[in-house]
């Protein structure tokens, strides 16, 4: 018996309640989506050497948070950041 055998079987049956499969199915796609833009054309390295290539990654993921948080009303008047209310 593997030393997590408990925990998993714990969290194997807290995954089989409803309210969890539709808290999973709301966030998953969110997360997946945020995944694949991340991980798009990246198949081969832009650079020679990890600082390098680990510093383009984290710039990639700034302009991605970025590029969000102005689709979800971000804005920048007079010197400062303000997020409007979503209007639906």
């Amino acid at each position: 018996v593997h030393p997590q055998y408990r925990q998993l079987a714990d969290a194997r049956a807290a995954a089989a309640a409803p309210a969890w499969q539709h808290e999973y199915r709301t966030w998953r796609p969110l997360v997946e989506r945020g995944i694949a833009w991340l991980t798009h054309g990246t198949r081969r390295l832009r650079y020679r050497g990890a600082v390098k290539n680990d510093a383009w990654l984290h710039l990639r993921a700034a302009a991605l948070n970025l590029r969000r948080l102005i689709n979800l009303g971000l804005d920048h008047r007079n010197g400062t950041w303000t997020i409007t209310a979503a209007t639906t």
